[in-house]
């Protein structure tokens, strides 16, 4: 299981971008990220992101159907982000 605090990271990432529902970002993005392909499994089978697979990339999005939780998700590992996602 991939660590909460850098699923938190990546979905606030993708928060600050605004990438929620049909507006995504590309994976190459997150490449610093060392989980990214289990982190990005574990929060699409939770439902938390949608996945967009494209012939030359694959984009990831946060489901807006879940935005209250993924913000309290992304507060609770990263508690000094408190009320900075809208």
């Amino acid at each position: 299981m991939a660590p909460n605090l850098e699923k938190a990271q990546i979905m606030f990432k993708l928060a600050r971008k605004n990438n929620w529902g049909n507006k995504y970002d590309r994976t190459e993005h997150f490449k610093r990220f060392p989980n990214l392909n289990q982190i990005i499994k574990e929060l699409s089978d939770k439902g938390w992101i949608i996945l967009y697979k494209k012939s030359r990339f694959l984009g990831i999005s946060l489901n807006s159907s879940y935005k209250s939780e993924i913000i309290e998700f992304i507060e609770t590992q990263m508690p000094y982000l408190k009320g900075a996602i809208i």
